[in-house]
């Protein structure tokens, strides 16, 4: 078993220390809502009277029990890909059965990753803009910036050092916000009646703000999909242990601003924050550094979720293939640079164009909140199979109601800032979109035919000295999934563009399995010691390096199989030096011979242009680049005259 699945089974067992590095690695996003989410109300509702506040402190409290702790602490962690969560480990189980399902995976991971790039942004600067109560002047924008730019340059070296202590300081983070919480609200406990849904229905039905309030209030629960996609990380039961602890928390902080707020209706006019209102005067500042500190944290825990959500949507193929690192001792944090600079541009590109915290509430929360209907039509998909039609028809009028309409609520702020995350998502979404469809096209074009006929072909060529020696381990990569299938291509490649001789043929074929940590192999023999074919069956959370597994193999063939890896040429087999080894990677280019309709052609136009962020092959599988030889082989038949073509005599 891999090392990175022994590192997270460890922290999935239910114990202190799972519940602790839990706080740190789950919780981070949702955590730091109370910085902004009643501001962010207060806000949107303009004149606060106790009416009004208990009415929205009792859509946040429902939102965080309906939304984050039903459906997804109790219902959605289920829904996981043996243990694996997140939209695309949940496309994964469906996509044998339900492969059109992928629209909707794509849809929400894009806003997904848009959310990504927000958040970052608006928890450091809401905890930096507690500065403002000593300072007013102080260059808030500028401070972000750079807090921002040396979390996402620290990504390269990994954060392992750091990691140990989040979960610690994540757990000050919830005693110092329930501390203070509680405080305010000991002094005016008639705030608890909040929790009576009355009084939030009161405020959809009879405020005028009421219904457009939900999406301020939709920011208590944003981080709840991040929630799940962490999932693989710590383990379902830490995870619903601890959110025990997070809730009563948030609670405690929403309802202790609230009971301020009846004393203070007029926080809006005056620009005051009601998170940091509630602490006293010589708590502002080890305040703001403990939010600083929690804000970071957050935004790790987003750019880490990122890593991941693109890694899965690559082995997926609804992604590019890309450069992934891993920087961190274990295999616990993946890095992939060039994400790293994009989720960098684009949360200081979000801090520079709003500037405050109040223009980022306005953009945020319309992304995630299409991640969320995404995600539970998907669910719906999942149950289907799994629980009664009746149950599911429950949960989908439940839930899909609710998310109508806070994306409703959301689509308020469009005009306000919602458009950038939309852009950024339509952004992303059209990139998997096309790479998605276009490696479909390609694939379509892809002949597959029988190894048989080619074994004789290929007995006679190794014979044949008036053959160049190619290599004495000819390496093809294959993508036939059948056992004793290869593609078209790789014989073209083989016989017909440069006859290629060798002493051993081997065809290895990578399977990413749907299952996280995965790590198997097949071997076919289909001549006696020199034909063979290598079936790799990978997890899509392993990393691939496939010259280290071709190795591996290779050694436990020749130990337990008594395949003979000498070298044939009669000076090196003296001193039993192994042979040299050789990899094709076909490039499959598309003839200009093949008509396409209008679709397929503007979709490969456009696979094209993203094909230009993806990595080589090579580099992608980790092979060495001095032994690679990539050939360029047509692709796709002609397609038949239309009309007769008469010989001229």
């Amino acid at each position: 078993m891999p090392e990175s699945n022994n590192l997270s089974s460890s922290l999935h067992k239910l114990s202190v220390a799972g519940l602790i590095i839990t706080l740190g690695i789950v919780f981070g996003d949702i955590g730091t809502s109370p910085l902004y989410v009643v501001k962010a109300i207060g806000a949107e509702l303009g004149i606060i009277d106790k009416a009004t506040i208990l009415g929205a402190i009792s859509c946040v409290f429902w939102t965080l029990t309906l939304q984050t702790t039903v459906k997804y602490v109790l219902i959605t962690l289920k829904a996981n890909n043996n243990g694996e969560g997140g939209i695309f480990a949940l496309f994964a189980l469906l996509r044998k059965r339900r492969a059109w399902a992928y629209v909707l995976a794509l849809i929400g991971g894009s806003t997904l990753l848009a959310d990504g790039i927000i958040t970052p942004a608006i928890t450091v600067t809401s905890s930096i803009e507690g500065l403002k109560i000593l300072n007013p002047d102080i260059p808030v924008v500028l401070i972000v910036v750079s807090i921002l730019s040396v979390l996402f340059f620290v990504q390269q070296f990994g954060t392992k050092i750091l990691g140990k202590s989040f979960g610690l300081l994540m757990v000050i983070w919830f005693l110092v916000i329930a501390f203070w919480g509680t405080n305010q609200l000991v002094q005016n406990p008639e705030v608890i009646a909040a929790i009576n849904p009355y009084y939030a229905i009161q405020l959809l039905i009879n405020h005028p703000g009421g219904f457009f309030v939900m999406g301020a209030v939709f920011l208590a629960t944003t981080g709840a999909e991040a929630l799940y996609s962490d999932l693989g990380h710590c383990g379902i039961r830490n995870i619903r242990i601890s959110w025990i602890f997070v809730k009563v928390s948030l609670i405690l902080s929403y309802f202790g601003q609230a009971a301020w707020v009846i004393r203070n209706p007029d926080f809006v006019s005056e620009g005051v924050n009601p998170f940091y209102a509630i602490m006293p005067q010589w708590f502002i500042i080890p305040g703001i550094a403990i939010a600083t500190i929690a804000a970071v944290i957050a935004s790790q825990a987003l750019i880490s979720g990122s890593f991941t959500l693109v890694s899965e949507a690559i082995s997926l193929n609804l992604w590019p293939k890309m450069s992934i690192k891993y920087p961190a001792e274990h295999k616990g944090q993946m890095y992939i640079p060039a994400i790293n600079t994009f989720l960098w541009l684009g949360a200081v590109g979000v801090v520079l164009l709003f500037q405050n915290s109040s223009n980022m509430e306005a953009a945020y929360g319309l992304s995630i909140s299409i991640t969320m209907l995404m995600t539970t039509i998907l669910l719906l998909l999942y149950l289907y199979d799994r629980i009664h039609l009746s149950l599911v028809v429950l949960i989908g009028v439940v839930y899909i109601s609710i998310e109508m309409i806070f994306l409703s609520a959301n689509l308020n702020k469009f005009a306000h800032g919602g458009w950038f995350t939309i852009f950024i998502a339509g952004f992303l979404a059209v990139i998997m979109y096309v790479w998605y469809n276009g490696r479909k096209i390609k694939n379509a074009l892809v002949n597959y035919v029988s190894i048989s006929p080619l074994l004789e072909i290929l007995k006679k060529v190794k014979d044949d000295e008036s053959i160049p020696k190619f290599a004495s381990n000819l390496i093809y990569v294959t993508k036939a999934n059948k056992q004793y299938e290869i593609e078209s291509t790789i014989v073209y490649s083989l016989l017909h563009k440069q006859p290629k001789r060798a002493d051993k043929y081997w065809f290895l074929h990578i399977d990413i399995s749907d299952q996280p940590y995965t790590f198997e192999y097949r071997v076919t023999e289909f001549a006696k010691n020199s034909v063979y074919k290598i079936d790799f069956y990978i997890g899509f959370k392993i990393e691939l390096r496939l010259s280290l597994f071709y190795k591996h193999v290779l050694k436990e063939l020749s130990k337990n199989d008594g395949v003979d890896l000498t070298s044939e040429y009669p000076s090196l087999k003296e001193f039993a030096i192994q042979g040299d080894r050789r990899y094709v990677i076909i490039d499959r280019v598309l003839t200009e011979e093949h008509i396409f309709s209008l679709k397929e052609k503007m979709v490969m136009s456009f696979s094209n242009m993203v094909g230009h962020l993806a990595i080589t092959d090579p580099n992608f599988l980790k092979l060495d680049s001095s032994n690679v030889f990539i050939e360029k082989v047509p692709l796709g038949k002609a397609d038949k005259l239309n009309q007769p073509f008469r010989r001229r005599r």
